[in-house]
């Protein structure tokens, strides 16, 4: 009798533990940016957002591997969020060399010229936001942004987004997209359901597009970058 006491109650347990892990919803909503009168928001899919724990609890994440091709002298895709450790590969898709670079404080690199069909990459130790540039094409901008929480997505065309497999708990919300004047955060509470936090509005109103340098801290030669 106690034997079979302890089993059902083994049993019961196994599946209040079973359920436990399985109640993770999703925290949805959808971009806005506030533009300029006349001007319209066509590159919503470039904004990331991200949860991260409040207080001490620290999400525990794994490090990726992941791409980013070089493809009609751009970065495809133009915005990739990595966790900490994560390798992000650089295939030359074009008939053309490139050079990828960043001058990023904590994470500067230069893969150096390569041809069409080979690959370089670059391991993203620390958590921060990396511009990266081709050192030959001027006109091509991308970032990689590098995070401590597993907990995030990137939006689609519409601005919609989906953080999916979210635990029950306290978070601050962050949404980023390169032409906004600064990230918007927020705190939420997630419950085993998840949530829906409507609009979150970014404000680039302010953003003005300058050229940047290349890895030499000069200007391009070729400044429309259609030459190579």
């Amino acid at each position: 009798m106690r034997a079979t006491f302890v089993m059902r109650c083994s049993a019961l347990m196994l599946v209040v533990c079973a359920r436990a892990l399985v109640a993770q919803g999703a925290v949805s909503g959808q971009i806005n940016l506030l533009e300029r009168v006349g001007e319209q928001s066509e590159d919503l899919a470039d904004a990331i957002v991200w949860l991260e724990p409040t207080g001490s609890t620290r999400a525990r994440t794994t490090p990726l591997t992941t791409t980013i091709q070089l493809e009609k002298r751009q970065f495809s895709p133009r915005v990739r969020a990595v966790t900490e450790g994560s390798k992000v590969e650089f295939p030359n898709m074009d008939s053309f060399s490139h050079n990828v670079f960043s001058k990023a404080p904590d994470g500067a690199f230069d893969t150096g010229v390569y041809p069409r069909g080979r690959t370089k990459d670059q391991t993203f130790k620390e958590a921060g936001i990396f511009p990266i540039y081709c050192n030959i094409h001027p006109r091509m901008t991308g970032y990689v942004m590098v995070l401590k929480t597993p907990l995030f997505t990137q939006a689609g065309q519409d601005g919609r987004f989906s953080v999916t497999d979210v635990p029950p708990g306290t978070y601050v919300l962050h949404a980023w997209h390169d032409r906004a004047a600064q990230e918007k955060t927020q705190t939420i509470t997630v419950t085993s359901a998840g949530m829906g936090i409507g609009r979150v509005e970014l404000d680039a109103r302010g953003f003005r597009f300058v050229q940047h340098k290349n890895k030499f801290g000069q200007e391009y030669t070729n400044a429309s970058g259609d030459r190579y």
